[in-house]
This record gives structure tokens, C-alpha cells and sequence, in this order.
């Protein structure tokens, strides 16, 4: 690079490390998340079943590592804490359930219930997302992947200018 363009670009060009992001549940929210990650370049296998022990049948098949995330899409599942059971169980690296706070307690009561410790639920993330506000599929989508990728980047997901980037003053400027 010259000294003229010596200006750093705020992106890699090297590929994603192996992640995946396993989604079970197909409606509105799984689908704008999918599409979300794809603009993302974040690999995506939808799960379209999560009744009757399917989807944590299908989280156990597919042997989600530590690098990929599962999002379960649907608050109403029936099978919730067998889909959770089966990610945490499988040592995924960020497990998740869309939810409002009352289910999620009821959830994490459960599953507390069938043995599972604090350090075991400290990776369970729910409800899911980031708090941005987001009422449609497509804002709540992109709360939870934001969520998603600031946990894989080891990140809180805050602002960034609440970041170590400060203004210096004229005098020590060079």
C-alpha cells in the first residue's frame, strides 16, 4: 500500500472462522434472521421443526461446537427446555431463546430444575438479543444477531462510541 492510500479499511478480507448459526422454528423472526446472517457472510441451517423432542433431536444431529451459536425462534415451544437441553448440552458457544421475560424465567427454572447449574445457564441467553427496541421480524432479527456476533467477538454489543476511541486534545495531537 502507498503512503497516500495508507488509510486502514475497517474490515478483514480473510474468511470467518467456522462458525455456524443453527435457527429452529420457521416464521417470521427465524426467516429475517437467516437472511440477516447471509448478508453477514454467517453460515445458517434453519430448522423448520420444534415439536415433539424434533428440534432437539436435530440440535444433537447437527453437533453444534463451541464457535456456533443456536437460536431457538419461537417462545411458545412446547419442547423449549429439550431444545436448550440438547445446545447446552452439546457445548455450543451461545445458546438462545426469543422470550419474554416471564417465559424465561419459567425456562431457566426448568431447566435449573432438571440440574443445570448457574455456569451451565450463564450461556443460555435469554430472551435473546440485544435491547434496541426492535418490534418487527426484521429489528428483532438483527438484535439477536448483533447479540450473536458481539458474543462471538467477545464483545458487551454496546455503543461504539462508548468504546476506547477518545478525542485527543490540539496540544497532544502530532
Amino acid at each position: 500500500m502507498s503512503q497516500q492510500n495508507s488509510r486502514e479499511q475497517p474490515w478483514v478480507d480473510e474468511p470467518a472462522l467456522d462458525r455456524r448459526l443453527i435457527v429452529l422454528t420457521e416464521n417470521p423472526v427465524s426467516l429475517a434472521l437467516v437472511a440477516l446472517a447471509d448478508v453477514v457472510g454467517v453460515p445458517t441451517r434453519l430448522v423448520g421443526v420444534d415439536e415433539n423432542g424434533a428440534g432437539a433431536a436435530a440440535v444433537a444431529d447437527l453437533s453444534p461446537s463451541a464457535a456456533d451459536a443456536v437460536v431457538l425462534c419461537d417462545h411458545d415451544a412446547p419442547d423449549a427446555s429439550l431444545v436448550l437441553r440438547s445446545a447446552l448440552q452439546t457445548g455450543c458457544g451461545y445458546v438462545a431463546m426469543l422470550a419474554s421475560r416471564a417465559r424465561s424465567a419459567a425456562v431457566l427454572a426448568q431447566l435449573r430444575s432438571e440440574g443445570f447449574t448457574d455456569t451451565d445457564l450463564a450461556r443460555l441467553h435469554l430472551p435473546a438479543g440485544l435491547n434496541i427496541g426492535g418490534k418487527t421480524p426484521g429489528a428483532i432479527a438483527l438484535s439477536v444477531l448483533a447479540e450473536v456476533v458481539a458474543s462471538w467477538n467477545d464483545r458487551p454489543g454496546g455503543p461504539m462510541r462508548a468504546g476506547s476511541v477518545q478525542p485527543t486534545a490540539p496540544s497532544e495531537r502530532q
